[in-house]
């Protein structure tokens, strides 16, 4: 195996588009927390911080799912051979350390508690939770809202009256996470029965996980105008929203018929969420 093919297998191990988009969520957090007097130093080590946690996660996650994804993802890094799964390893624990070190060297306290807090979570996600029916799920939708929060508390202390609005913000990042978490685990359940696992659509069912979830989403897209109604985001902020609740009550729908498609197309509504709270913040700022 070729040292490209190595460093491309290290690079996908870490899912860098999602890593990146947590990285982009956790500046979102800060700037509706803050609006435009973001301190540069603490929101950068966030920003960064947020980018190598994730992929490190990921990069972990692909380690001890190694086998499952034989089945359910063979082009992986590992099960395809780009990436041995002691390489896998290591260099999830060097992200993890680099990580940390920028989190107790540049962010306050409340960030570095969440640094701390999500990266044992991480850690012991796929090993002691991803197998128990939607405790698994519900720490990885935690883990995505939590971004906002760690973005927040990357500034702290923030004005009371916009905390409110990045609290909405974390539950409907997490609502919509847990949704869509639940939908790709109807997706992979053949290669999780295989496994052993015992995830949610396995112990009650696939269309009662599916109703779960599209449940989940209409709670989101209820939620959604709360930051309008407290009067701290005005019209400009419902017009963004509504589409984007659209789009995942759509992929809620749509993922009874084709789960893939539905929990593809959910990520795309759950951003756009996040553009409207930043739409949001900036009119207000105008």
């Amino acid at each position: 195996m070729g040292t490209v093919e190595r460093v491309r297998g290290l690079v996908e191990l870490t899912r860098p588009v999602n890593a990146i988009a947590a990285g982009v969520l956790t500046f979102i957090g800060a700037f509706v927390a803050v609006g435009s007097s973001l301190p540069a130093v603490p929101v950068l080590a966030a920003l960064v911080a947020t980018v190598l946690a994730t992929g490190a996660g990921n990069a972990i996650n692909d380690y001890f799912d190694r086998e499952i994804d034989r089945i359910n993802a063979p082009d992986r890094p590992i099960p395809r051979g780009a990436v041995s799964p002691r390489g896998a390893l290591v260099f999830s624990a060097a992200l993890f350390v680099i990580a940390v070190v920028l989190v107790l060297a540049l962010l306050p306290l409340l960030a570095i508690g969440i640094a701390v807090f999500n990266l044992l979570a991480l850690i012991t996600y796929t090993e002691v939770f991803k197998g128990l029916p939607g405790v698994g799920n519900a720490l990885v939708a935690y883990l995505g809202g939590s971004t906002f929060l760690f973005g927040t508390a990357a500034v702290w202390p923030v004005d009371t009256t916009v905390l409110a609005s990045v609290v909405v913000l974390f539950l409907l990042a997490a609502l919509s996470t847990l949704a869509r978490e639940i939908i790709k685990d109807v997706e992979d359940v053949a290669g999780d029965r295989e496994e052993g696992l015992n995830t949610l659509p396995i112990a009650v069912g696939e269309r009662r996980a599916l109703g779960l979830a599209a449940g989940l989403l209409v709670v989101a897209a209820l939620a959604s105008p709360v930051p309008y109604l407290l009067g701290t985001f005005g019209e400009a902020y419902l017009v963004v929203v509504v589409p984007a609740d659209l789009v995942m009550l759509y992929a809620g729908y749509e993922g009874f018929g084709d789960p893939t498609a539905g929990q593809s197309h959910l990520k795309y509504g759950m951003f756009l969420a996040a553009v409207a709270f930043v739409v949001g913040r900036a009119v207000t700022l105008a």
